[in-house]
């Protein structure tokens, strides 16, 4: 599986030490709430919800370099608005592994 980094990030913040701290702030804040709405879609079987905060999250796996993540994503967003909730433990997999990531930057 591949591994989130800040490459892209980094490449944003071109050197600019504060704008790199801001915006890893923002996602360290956001992605544990994201991932509890995901969760709760999940859950509840509210496959509308749940890819709606699939469609969110997948762009924050594109900011962590996660190319093929992405495209899981685009596919079980289409899938889970037909109702289709099958890529469901791969996606937990991604969720877990940037969790993990986050708690090391």
């Amino acid at each position: 599986m591949e591994q989130p980094n800040l490459n892209y990030v980094n490449t944003l913040a071109d050197g600019n030490q504060e704008f790199l701290n801001e915006f890893i702030a923002i996602i360290k804040k956001e992605f544990p709430g994201e991932v509890q709405t995901y969760s709760t879609g999940v859950n509840t079987k509210d496959h509308i919800a749940t890819a709606d905060i699939v469609h969110k999250l997948k762009h924050k796996f594109n900011i962590l370099g996660l190319e093929k993540a992405y495209g899981l994503a685009v596919t079980y967003e289409d899938e889970l608005r037909e109702g289709n909730f099958k890529l469901d433990s791969e996606f937990k997999q991604i969720l877990d592994k940037i969790t993990s990531y986050l708690k090391t930057i």
